[in-house]
């Protein structure tokens, strides 16, 4: 089978397409065939080195590439009970030093990092969810928000920032929502009552909006205290990226890391199943042209993932 690897650090052009054999599933262990390895910065990580640099993983020889995927139970191994072949099943997963990873033909797995993929949703589709909707929903229960409160969130139209909003509105939360002007339509759609553009200072806009500033925010876009600020006094702050600022104003901040959480996942991959969450697809590129898809990832501007499809 063929898999995306890398064996030394950097640009795009490390990556590697490599033919190996086709696992076999151990004890515990299930084979899934790939349908979509959806790319992330996570898969950056990887290939520049910063998973080793930082501590995430010990150096070895080769990394593979891939954290989400969705798929088919291609086999299973002995004691393995909860999934069988044939079934759908769609994965995300934290650990970055496996040799091969979810950008290949096949991949090998343990049954709890797994979720069943609900019926009738294009495989493809769903490799896009499961870091990107599993961060957003975690972070807001980090907020511990309840209905009805205010939240604000920046980059809004991003990967993480729609599923925010979206599972936001789920949750029965008063959302607003910041991103390039054109993204209005989009986010308003999404569930975001209100709305701010990225050329207007985002703190008193929002307090002005919200008087008394939002109960919580969650900052996709980075901002720390150009974010922090417009939450209330006693209210709570996440950061997806480890810049939230000095507490403040009894304001809960958090770094939030997401974790591997398969029954999240499951959740997760019913609320796209019933619509409540949409799946977007930016572009597909075959695993051949691995590289483009790192390049693509790069000059930003996507709204959604880009998916290998082997």
């Amino acid at each position: 089978m063929r898999a995306v690897v890398v064996t030394k650090f950097g640009g795009p052009e490390v990556l590697q397409v490599i033919e190996v054999p086709t696992p076999e599933p151990g004890p515990g262990e299930v084979l899934v065939k790939v349908a979509g390895a959806s790319v992330n910065n996570a898969d950056v990580m990887v290939r520049t080195g910063i998973n080793v640099q930082y501590g995430a993983t010990g150096a070895r020889e080769q990394f593979g590439l891939g954290t989400d995927v969705a798929g088919t139970v291609a086999a299973v191994g002995e004691g393995v009970t909860k999934f069988r072949a044939g079934d759908a099943v769609v994965r995300t997963q934290e650990r970055l030093d496996r040799p091969l990873g979810t950008q290949a033909e096949y991949v090998l797995l343990e049954p709890w990092e797994l979720a069943p993929a609900p019926a009738g949703v294009d495989l493809v589709q769903l490799a896009t969810l499961g870091l990107n909707a599993t961060t957003a929903d975690q972070a807001l229960d980090t907020l511990g928000l309840k209905r009805g409160d205010w939240l604000l969130v920046t980059g809004a139209a991003g990967a993480v920032g729609l599923y925010a909003v979206e599972l936001a509105r789920v949750r029965g939360l008063r959302v607003v929502a910041q991103a390039n002007a054109d993204d209005e339509p989009l986010l308003r759609a999404a569930g975001a009552e209100l709305f701010v553009t990225r050329d207007e200072d985002l703190v008193p806009t929002v307090r002005r909006l919200v008087p008394g500033g939002v109960h919580g925010a969650i900052d996709a876009a980075n901002l720390a205290a150009g974010a922090a600020d417009a939450v209330r006094h006693g209210g709570a702050f996440v950061s997806l990226l480890n810049a939230a600022p000095m507490p403040r104003r009894e304001v809960t901040m958090t770094n939030m890391a997401w974790h591997t959480d398969p029954d999240r996942l499951a959740k997760l991959a019913a609320f796209a199943g019933a619509g409540l969450i949409s799946l977007r697809v930016a572009r597909t590129f075959p695993l051949e042209q691995v590289v483009d898809a790192h390049e693509a990832l790069a000059a930003g501007g996507l709204r959604g993932r880009i998916v290998l499809v082997p």
